[in-house]
């Protein structure tokens, strides 16, 4: 039976879920600040600015799932806390009534802290470094108190079409990573992110939390070294590592267990892919 859909924020991520879908058969709202005026979709645009409740329009009756992935405007501790709290505080009241009978909430990894060389999964407690991190876990908190089934889905570092920062500051040589102790990295390609995600609202019995990664943590200094080596940059210098974002090496072993399947279990391989594309 196909559902009604609702996405509480509709950027690339969620154009590629919308995607989805679609062609599985459902019927898919997106709430967004500017939606797009002809995208040759049949997603239902609806505009709003979800911080401003007196935006919201009048919602279709229906909606059967909702997938919550705003992104702030800024990246301030008060713009996530409207966005990612307020806000689907206020959403969950507008859809009060409705037929709602399974949230996916977008959240991120940024919820662990520093973890060195041990793995980290479902079960581990989070301690964010960052404003970020704690304000997703606040709102996770939020939806945990909800009567609605809900999952979080934590998800790693993207990268994918139009994703490609990282490739442009290694060219620059801008970049660098500690060899000594080694920095974990975990990405997932954004295609795998959005199959995720429609994975989890698939579930007969999805548990209340997954970790959104691929298959292989990475060194730091050994991802950079192989992007490096594939389009001709410089070789990555021995430096600090990225602030506030802690090492650990991210387990996708719940997810896997659910029945999910990578496209890109290997973060070189999707970045050799996409820049064969190129």
């Amino acid at each position: 039976m196909s559902e009604r859909v609702l996405m509480a924020g509709c950027g690339d991520l969620g154009q590629r879920v919308a995607k989805r879908l679609l062609a599985r058969g459902d019927e898919v709202y997106a709430l967004r600040r500017h939606p797009p005026m002809q995208d040759g979709s049949s997603v239902r645009w609806l505009s709003a600015d979800l911080t401003r409740p007196e935006t919201m329009p009048a919602l279709p009756g229906r909606i059967t799932q909702l997938i919550y992935l705003p992104t702030p405007d800024v990246r301030e501790e008060q713009a996530y806390r409207a966005v990612f709290v307020d806000a689907l505080r206020h959403l969950l009241s507008a859809l009060h009534g409705q037929p709602l009978k399974r949230i996916v909430f977008v959240s991120s990894s940024a919820v662990y802290g520093e973890h060195g060389d041990d793995w980290v999964d479902e079960d581990t407690p989070p301690a964010p470094l960052g404003f970020n991190g704690k304000v997703l876990l606040e709102a996770e908190h939020l939806l945990s108190t909800q009567s609605i089934p809900s999952s979080a889905l934590r998800l790693a570092g993207l990268y994918g079409p139009g994703r490609l920062q990282l490739i442009e500051r290694l060219r620059a040589g801008l970049l660098c990573a500690p060899r000594a102790p080694v920095h974990w990295s975990n990405r997932i390609h954004v295609d795998d992110a959005a199959a995720a995600i429609v994975h989890l609202l698939q579930l007969h019995e999805p548990q209340a939390l997954y970790l959104g990664v691929d298959d292989t943590p990475l060194p730091l200094h050994e991802l950079y070294g192989d992007l490096a080596d594939r389009i001709g940059a410089p070789a990555v210098p021995d430096g600090p590592a990225p602030a506030s974002i802690g090492s650990k090496k991210l387990s996708n072993a719940r997810l896997r267990d659910s029945g999910f399947r990578l496209q890109w279990p290997d973060a070189r391989l999707g970045y050799a892919h996409l820049l064969n594309m190129r």
